[in-house]
């Protein structure tokens, strides 16, 4: 069965028969599995948008979990994270999540457990996941525009008229019109009103 790029999913654990034995079952569930023997090896070429799930071993030599953890909290997303915990590692584990982790599992761990904490986790991030990659959208397009259509479309959705606009901006009201088309057409919508309704769904202040 070919793997799904949506269920990618990141095992850091520096015990190589358990990081091989949890590739092995994550990629028998179809799911595309990249292994990492440390932290450093995970950070070396991350991403956020890059993995569905992050399995990652509380204690490790050189970079903890914990460590780890931390470091990808300062990226723009964080996907679900999931500690494998020993059973003196649950205290750390507990204050993960108040940090924002998605959940723990204590070795040694049920394969079906493990697979169904990982399933449950993804599923629950689909919808932030997708409002995140909204707002990214919405970003790129408001980057293309250039520094007078930024301020021309702040006056738009400020309910300003063309002609106000112009006066305001002591422009002609034909560029005034050529600059609200442009920035219609870069935004991808048709009147100021889905513009306002576009940034507003994506959670973005102008």
């Amino acid at each position: 069965m070919p793997s799904n790029p949506n269920r990618r999913i990141a095992i850091v654990d520096d015990d190589d028969a358990l990081r091989d034995a949890l590739a092995w079952l994550f990629s028998t569930r179809n799911h595309d599995v990249q292994p990492f023997p440390n932290a450093e090896a995970l950070l070396a070429d991350y991403t956020p948008d890059r993995f569905s799930c992050l399995l990652l071993d509380v204690r490790m030599p050189g970079m903890s979990g914990l460590e780890l953890f931390q470091k990808l909290r300062e990226y723009p997303y964080l996907p679900p994270v999931v500690f494998l915990t020993g059973h003196g590692d649950v205290p750390m584990a507990v204050g993960a999540l108040k940090d924002g982790a998605t959940d723990f599992i204590e070795k040694p761990f049920n394969d079906n457990d493990i697979v169904d904490l990982v399933e449950r986790s993804i599923a629950a991030d689909a919808l932030k996941r997708t409002q995140w990659q909204a707002k990214n959208a919405v970003e790129a397009r408001l980057e293309s525009l250039t520094p007078r259509e930024r301020e021309v479309m702040k006056l738009i959705l400020t309910g300003r008229l063309n002609k106000q606009i112009a006066d305001d901006l002591s422009i002609s009201m034909k560029t005034v019109e050529v600059h609200r088309a442009r920035i219609l057409e870069k935004m991808h919508v048709k009147t100021a009103m889905e513009l306002a309704a576009l940034l507003r769904d994506a959670n973005i202040t102008v």
